[in-house]
């Protein structure tokens, strides 16, 4: 917000040096950015949050001047004279658009004589960074700059029907604005049109058609609130800036387009004459009268701040920045406990009773608050999920894995990628800024795909790569969060399947040791033929685990073949048991044995391993596979599973009639369920 010191000291009188100023207000939350001289004056460039546009104008920081100089404030009366003739039969204003337009206010001057500003509000304007145009132009510049609500004039007579519609835009529509140059229109944007086209575009700029120029003698002002996230669209897909769209997108008084109606005619008068008709064409929704109440307890002040600020200090202070006491003033608040105030309706970040206590500190300055007291804090701790993700990360970091972190936004054809879900209509975004990724991820792989081959590209090659974030897959709202936006753990190697298997099965061991993990062969058309898995674990879905079809790494010209997983956050955290229980180590030997299986080709290897475990009985350790072969001396239609499987009891050493017991059983089981033979 650029202030011009002389202007400023029009609305409260300051006996200090512009220099001195800023440098108070910066201890109040309004940081400077520089001062400098400009034609005589001095120009403050102060950095204005986006939770306060009420310091947007000149008034809004006399209004903080005042208060922490404890000064008279002087707001402008805005009290034009109107003529006899009523505004109603003039002209008329129909918003069609409620929900893009809250409010808008016409009022109409007649017989205005367009010329240039006096020497006093050039300088102003000129202090501000803003040319001169002409005397109308120049006051709608001035009363922005001044309250921080912006205005348009419009020349009267070039409104076909004399009349205003606020309206969507019509599909293909152009609008010549003022800067002259065109813009094509889309339906979500809203525009200030006539009886038959638009005139402006709304809370952006004007058109060149309806502009004020040495030949306007009848003027329309416009005032209006705009909604922010329609001006925020419009303004970056069509980049297009301005003073006024900067300030409609961060939701303004409602109660300030009157006010800035009435002081804009009052100054139009009185510099280019003509008769204000009487009244204003008001279309929209009245705003309430009173934002909700708060209540303060000044014991807070002390416990939140750690500093003591006297109770008639902070209710001066609150009422000073225009809150109104609810209830009869007092004399002193000195052995009052709380008070209750109702915020202005400018100041729409005052909603509850900690933004008071800030009010309070940041008028009595920041650099008032003490360095050296205790704050009583309580030791903070790690979540359910915080826990386990430390767990994923360390496990696959040390499996030889390198945390990336990528954007949520790929491309169509990054998105066709890999689609593991199907095709599922993603969710889009509709930003100037990113035109080509403007689809959100519905999976981490491509976005790690193409990380790898960014490495590859500079010379890295062989990268594996894990990322842990959200996926989007719906915006219903009913949803839980866990099926609309899921967190994926997503990583991509150049090892093969059963290498990454042994990873999945690890990520899940260090998760919860007695983890149980199925795969199941996958649909995936992006996997290569047989290499793509479903990934269970204890039973519930967990993701997917597959070789990439080379025709997958081709579009992004990798080198190297990719084998991915992705699996899903939430599952892993409702069989997590992260605290170690304690297992004595084995003290008597173990005992292997191997057995080899001709089995039919349909036989997964985790039917197998099922089997055998439930019953090769209590004796077993673990089980392990040894390896498949198809080809000469087995069937057609057939295949081996080598399956070697480890005994051991914790009480004394096993004889060999009790291992060749627990064999018999598992060939045993193996022939009965799954019709296996033994390989001779």
């Amino acid at each position: 917000m650029l202030v011009s010191w002389d202007w400023l000291k029009q609305y409260v009188g300051l006996d200090v040096s512009a220099e001195v100023f800023a440098d108070r207000l910066t201890m109040t939350g309004l940081n400077l950015e520089e001062c400098h001289d400009v034609a005589g004056d001095t120009c403050i460039d102060f950095e204005v949050t986006s939770n306060r546009p009420d310091c947007l104008g000149h008034l809004g920081i006399a209004r903080e001047a005042a208060v922490v100089y404890d000064k008279p404030l002087k707001v402008p009366a805005a009290a034009p004279r109107t003529g006899s003739t009523a505004v109603g039969p003039v002209t008329s204003v129909v918003n069609e658009c409620p929900d893009l337009c809250a409010q808008y206010h016409a009022r109409v001057i007649r017989g205005v004589k367009v010329g240039p500003s006096p020497a006093w509000l050039q300088r102003r304007l000129q202090t501000v960074g803003i040319a001169s145009i002409n005397n109308i132009v120049d006051i709608t510049n001035y009363v922005l700059m001044e309250c921080g609500q912006p205005l348009h004039a419009f020349d009267m007579d070039k409104l076909h029907g004399q009349r205003i519609v606020v309206r969507r835009a019509k599909a293909g529509e152009k609008l010549q604005a003022i800067d002259h140059k065109e813009y094509v229109l889309a339906p979500d944007m809203c525009v200030i049109a006539d009886a038959d086209h638009p005139v402006a575009l709304a809370g952006v700029m004007g058109g060149a058609e309806t502009e004020i120029t040495a030949a306007t003698k009848n003027v329309l002002i416009e005032a209006a609130l705009f909604a922010p996230l329609s001006i925020r669209n419009t303004s970056r897909r069509l980049k297009l800036h301005s003073d006024s769209s900067y300030r409609f997108e961060r939701a303004l008084d409602p109660h300030g387009p009157d006010w800035a109606s009435r002081r804009c005619c009052e100054l139009i008068l009185e510099l280019a004459g003509g008769e204000l008709l009487e009244g204003s064409v008001f279309a929209g929704t009245r705003p309430p009268e009173e934002c909700p109440p708060i209540t303060l307890r000044f014991a807070q002040i002390q416990r939140i701040l750690g500093m003591e600020i006297p109770n008639d200090e902070a209710v001066r202070i609150l009422t000073a920045l225009g809150l109104t006491l609810v209830g009869s003033a007092a004399a002193s608040y000195s052995a009052a406990e709380t008070v209750t105030f109702v915020p202005p309706s400018n100041r729409r970040d005052l909603s509850r009773e900690i933004d008071l206590i800030e009010e309070v500190a940041r008028i009595h300055g920041y650099d008032q608050l003490p360095a050296d007291v205790n704050v009583p804090l309580c030791l903070s701790h790690k979540s359910h999920r915080d826990r386990v993700v430390d767990r994923v990360r360390s496990t696959l970091t040390g499996a030889g894995f390198y945390e990336a972190i990528t954007v949520s936004l790929v491309s169509e054809r990054e998105h066709g990628l890999f689609q593991p879900r199907g095709e599922v209509t993603p969710l889009a975004i509709d930003h100037s800024d990113f035109r080509e990724t403007s689809l959100l991820r519905q999976t981490l792989v491509p976005s790690l795909l193409g990380s790898r081959r960014a490495n590859e590209r500079r010379g890295t090659f062989g990268a594996q790569l894990f990322e842990i974030a959200g996926v989007h897959l719906s915006a219903d709202k009913t949803l839980p969060h866990t099926q609309s936006e899921p967190t994926m753990v997503s990583f991509v190697s150049g090892k093969s399947f059963a290498e990454i298997k042994g990873v999945v099965q690890e990520l899940a061991a260090r998760v919860n040791p007695s983890a149980q993990i199925v795969v199941r062969p996958s649909s995936i058309p992006q996997f290569t033929e047989g290499r793509g898995a479903e990934v269970l674990l204890n039973g519930q879905f967990w993701g997917w685990l597959g070789e990439l079809d080379r025709s997958v790494a081709g579009q992004l010209d990798l080198r190297d073949p990719v084998t991915v997983a992705e699996l899903e956050l939430s599952v892993l955290e409702s069989v997590a048991d992260l605290v170690p229980k304690f297992k004595p180590l084995p003290t008597y030997q173990s005992s292997s044995r191997d057995l080899n299986f001709v089995l039919d080709d349909p036989v997964t290897w985790s039917e197998l391993e099922s089997v055998a475990r439930g019953a090769a009985g209590p004796l077993l350790e673990a089980i392990g596979f040894g390896g498949q072969y198809r080809g000469k001396q087995i069937p057609e239609g057939k295949k081996s599973y080598l399956v070697t499987l480890m005994y051991r009891s914790p009480e004394r050493t096993l004889t060999s009639e009790e291992v060749e017991a627990a064999q018999q059983s598992v060939i045993v089981a193996c022939q009965a369920q799954l019709g296996a033979t033994l390989r001779a």
